[in-house]
């Protein structure tokens, strides 16, 4: 199971790792964000998915202090971000979708060079440096340039640049944009493990089963307002929770389609052509064995699917298919 597919509410008596409430932008007569807000748990993650131009970016650069927004409030592990943000923002470790680190210097120097701008000892910087170094798994290439990395190691770079200073939030956006398959596995897997040691992680990207595999709750963002909010089975009942099951059958199909009807947990059946029928049903996966013996002595059941609800199909149902700028 998924980490969004398995998730309780999140705990209300701990302080919030992060919080915001009532965050709004505008430019002009543009609406970029409307009373945004959610709050995320220490060692909790949470998605934040959305259409292009949805109000994603500018949510996260509200969070993080490089916007400051016409109203609402950011609480960064109980700070306010506007009343102290140099406090802050020193809880926070944000990772933006765009590389931002020097080619031209090795591994370890990009790290040096900002950990020194978190203001980290030299001495304890060296320490944390071969930490981080290990955690993302580049103690090997440390010493060499940057210029040389893979896309996905100069992300893991840039991810281990924001962990130096040991924030409390995690904010990662798009983090495996462009990536080779080994590379997205390594930053998922390490992704992961800092949520089980407890880092809040704000987590936004394109790709549904990113969410569910890391995230445990997740929000859905259009026209800068957030749309739908909770676990992945939160998220999926708003659009039913019945799968389909498709079967391809041999012999007597109109005998063995009325039994199939008949079928207790069946919603809905179709004829989808000479031997094959596709049924809604309450639990699709489960019901294969009744349906498999509902038809014994008028067919055999010689292909089976079940397509269940998922979270891309409630993304596209509350956003829209139309693809966006």
């Amino acid at each position: 199971m998924t980490a969004l597919e398995t998730a309780s509410a999140p705990a209300t008596t701990a302080t919030p790792a992060l919080a915001c409430r009532g965050l709004s932008k505008r430019y002009g007569d543009v609406v970029a964000v409307e009373d945004v807000g959610f709050a995320i748990a220490p060692g909790q993650a949470y998605g934040l998915l959305g259409p292009n131009g949805a109000g994603k970016t500018t949510t996260i650069s509200m969070l993080v202090g490089l916007l400051r927004p016409d109203s609402g409030t950011v609480l960064v592990g109980g700070t306010d971000l506007a009343a102290d943000p140099t406090r802050a923002k020193a809880k926070i470790g944000y990772v933006p979708q765009e590389i931002a680190l020097y080619p031209e210097l090795t591994g370890r120097e990009n790290l040096r060079f900002f950990g020194r701008l978190f203001g980290l000892p030299r001495r304890r910087l060296a320490a944390r440096i071969d930490e981080v170094l290990d955690l993302i798994g580049l103690t090997d290439r440390a010493d060499t340039k940057l210029g040389t990395y893979s896309g996905g190691m100069k992300r893991r770079i840039n991810i281990g640049a924001a962990l130096l200073h040991r924030p409390e939030v995690l904010i990662l956006d798009e983090p495996t944009v462009g990536v080779d398959p080994q590379s997205r596995k390594a930053i998922l897997d390490g992704v992961e493990r800092l949520v089980e040691e407890g880092m809040a992680l704000l987590y936004t990207s394109h790709y549904m089963e990113e969410i569910e595999r890391v995230c445990e709750r997740a929000a859905i963002i259009d026209h800068g307002r957030i749309i739908a909010d909770g676990t992945r089975r939160e998220l999926v009942s708003l659009v039913g929770t019945a799968d389909k099951v498709e079967l391809v059958l041999d012999g007597d199909v109109e005998t063995a389609f009325a039994k199939l009807r008949a079928v207790e947990g069946v919603v809905e059946a179709a004829r989808t052509g000479a031997s094959s029928v596709r049924l809604i049903a309450e639990g699709g996966r489960y019901l294969l064995p009744a349906l498999i013996t509902a038809v014994d002595g008028s067919a055999t059941v010689t292909a089976t699917q079940v397509i269940e609800p998922d979270l891309e199909a409630t993304f596209l149902h509350l956003t829209g298919s139309t693809l966006r700028d």
